[in-house]
């Protein structure tokens, strides 16, 4: 009866680690399709950006430090790295873009151009779809990093080289603050 419940001990014992072992790694490859979801999102945004510009371009031809901003500002999103990173380049993106939105409002040529009404259309669904994927991502990247804390695959999750997820953030207080809304008639 004792070996019975020393070989069932020893099987758990090797059983478990190789289970959450599994269960990590299915869990990190998760993040990493997450973080891919938000790159396909971001790269059609990114795509959609110079098609918008070259829209409004020919009727806003005195603000061009508008247009320049948000070419700036999309080509430093490009060359981010990792969710941090990214977080705080496509922030800036996101405020020079909606500068460009703002300016064009002002403009009743670009107001009636269809061409540009359809890409702040698709622009705005872009914007929806990528705050579903951070979303998805900070979800997944939550379930792995307190699937890596919990005892007792604490005890080994460092060892076997897992590293916490970084998580999608708000690094500007500009976009925490809720947009002022006035519907009053002028």
């Amino acid at each position: 009866m004792f070996a019975v419940i020393l070989l069932l001990v020893l099987v758990a014992l090797v059983v478990w680690p190789i289970a959450s072992y599994n269960r990590l790694v299915g869990m990190r490859n998760q993040v990493a399709n997450g973080w891919r979801q938000i790159d396909v999102q971001l790269k059609r945004r990114h795509d959609l950006i110079p098609n918008l510009v070259n829209a409004v371009r020919g009727s806003m031809d005195f603000e061009r430090d508008t247009l320049t901003a948000v070419m700036e500002a999309r080509a430093k999103a490009l060359a981010a790295t990792g969710p941090a990173d990214a977080a705080q380049r496509e922030g800036q993106l996101s405020q020079a873009l909606g500068r460009l939105l703002a300016v064009a409002e002002s403009y009743p040529t670009l107001k009636s151009n269809d061409n540009v009404k359809m890409l702040q259309e698709e622009l705005a669904g872009t914007e929806n779809k990528v705050g579903f994927a951070r979303q998805f991502y900070n979800d997944i990247a939550t379930k792995f990093n307190t699937a890596q804390q919990v005892f007792p695959t604490s005890v080994f999750a460092g060892m076997l080289g897992f590293k916490p997820a970084e998580l999608f953030e708000i690094t500007t207080e500009q976009d925490r603050e809720v947009p002022v809304v006035d519907l009053a008639r002028k």
